[in-house]
């Protein structure tokens, strides 16, 4: 499981059955403290979050499925929660109601392999 920020959507008007009427949302993976790290992916919303909220992801196949319901479906990315704090050693270094605004990302989006 990790830390990410919502960055954006994901449409796809074609998809396999599964993904049909699945909300598919990008996320860039955070250090603890909120610091960009790893490369950005497409994760399954399985919460209802939104462009600009912190979220934890679950990046495992199996639990994705297990969480779908599905034995067989094509998931390995999934969005599990919305943070509303995080602490730190008893200092808040997140709170949803203070949110800090998105950094924009590199010009090449997965230039950073």
């Amino acid at each position: 499981m990790f830390l990410a920020d919502v960055i954006g959507s994901v449409v796809t008007p074609i998809a396999v059955p599964f993904l049909a009427g699945r909300v598919q949302l990008l996320v860039r993976p955070l250090t603890a403290p909120g610091v960009p790290q790893g490369r950005v992916r497409i994760a399954l919303d399985l919460v209802g979050a939104g462009p600009g909220d912190r979220v934890l992801v679950m990046d495992e196949g199996n639990s994705g499925r297990q969480l779908c319901d599905v034995t067989d479906a094509p998931v390995k990315t999934v969005i599990v929660a919305v943070v509303d704090s995080l602490d730190i050693e008893g200092t808040t270094v997140y709170s949803h109601t203070d949110r800090p605004e998105l950094e924009p990302l590199p010009s090449k989006v997965g230039a950073e392999r």
